[in-house]
């Protein structure tokens, strides 16, 4: 007998554990209907009026209990107690169930990187590298404060972690950075800027080709420690801006130049001291004339002019350029400053004004 209990009890919670939405659904509305017969059969017509019977069935199933309405026959007594309020609560919890376990499991797959992102113009890390993509993610954190269009980053990685920073950015876990399954969830057709470090610079490589084709819009940063990769990757996506590692340039500079390694760290660096940044020349501006703009950044907005790059060739830069130049809309600016300039009045460096 007891064994036939636990193998009913086993079935049972199985049944209702396993039960999909639809079912939930038709077993509700077989409770209601079969409470709203036995209440009209016991007459009680008092809770079988339409409104008031929704009313006092959710009210009594849900444990509230307000009490305003009340069966009033003996049989009807008998229903609510042995079958409307015992049944309802099973019902109750399991639906509360159902929805508890719903959202944890959405929360894990949001943690563990599972979910299709809803994203477009967003700034896309791809790879993973320990406390050094930490310190990435932070600082694309910190900088993305000081814009106004305060994009979404996303991290999307193939190592097994779950989200490093739920409350700032989103994650998404793949199985391959060139899977178009994958990437579709990481939004990369609609990225604004695709960032590539991995460990493996051959992985960076495919990373790198398979984005280009899939966005050949967005702006594309590619780490390699080997320099020698850099070139054979922008002959096939010059669009690619790639950046190697530096690390001994910068020992051998610091040889001959004492500071030269703490000067290019601090202009890296947002958290402290001056920093390097850029902007693009807006559409409303006409010719500007680059001796002018050198002149009045440093007068009224205590930043250095360092170098430019033409709207047709972003990733060609002119470091220290010549100040009889003029510059136009679309043309991007780097220049040097405590913090990033987000109001400047382009006016005042018009070339035309100062004819």
């Amino acid at each position: 007998m007891n064994l036939k209990l636990t193998l009913l009890k086993t079935l049972f919670v199985k049944l209702f554990s396993e039960m999909h939405w639809y079912n939930i659904a038709l077993v509700m509305v077989t409770y209601a209907a079969t409470s709203w017969a036995l209440l009209l059969l016991a007459d009680e017509t008092a809770l079988t009026q339409p409104t008031d019977f929704i009313y006092w069935i959710v009210v009594t199933a849900s444990t509230v209990g307000y009490g305003d309405l009340s069966p009033t026959t003996t049989l009807g007594k008998y229903i609510v107690s042995l079958y409307v309020i015992p049944a309802g609560l099973s019902i109750f919890a399991l639906v509360l169930g159902r929805v508890a376990t719903w959202v944890a499991n959405q929360w894990q797959k949001g943690a563990k990187g599972l979910k299709k992102l809803s994203v477009s113009n967003h700034i896309l890390v791809l790879g993973w590298n320990g406390p050094r993509t930490i310190r990435l993610l932070n600082l694309l954190i910190r900088e993305r404060a000081s814009i106004e269009d305060n994009p979404d980053i996303v991290l999307c990685v193939r190592a097994d972690i779950t989200n490093p920073i739920p409350s700032e950015i989103d994650f998404v876990k793949v199985t391959s950075f060139n899977n178009d399954q994958d990437m579709d969830r990481a939004g990369i057709a609609n990225a604004k800027v695709v960032l590539m470090d991995n460990p493996e610079d051959d992985l960076t490589m495919t990373t790198a080709l398979y984005c280009s084709q899939r966005n050949p819009e967005a702006q594309m940063v590619a780490y390699f420690n080997d320099e020698s990769l850099v070139g054979l990757l922008q002959k096939h996506c010059p669009n690619v801006e790639c950046t190697p590692s530096v690390a001994v340039e910068m020992l051998a500079k610091s040889a001959f130049d004492p500071g030269s390694s703490v000067l290019h760290h601090d202009l890296l660096d947002v958290n402290d001291g001056q920093a390097q940044y850029s902007v693009d020349i807006p559409s409303s501006c006409h010719a500007i004339s680059l001796s002018k703009l050198f002149d009045q950044l440093k007068k009224h907005y205590q930043a250095t002019l360092i170098g430019i790059a033409r709207a047709d060739d972003k990733l060609n830069i002119q470091v220290n350029p010549d100040l009889d130049q003029t510059l136009h809309a679309g043309d991007k600016v780097f220049y040097i400053a405590a913090k990033r300039i987000t109001q400047i009045n382009w006016n005042d460096f018009n070339e035309a004004q100062h004819v």
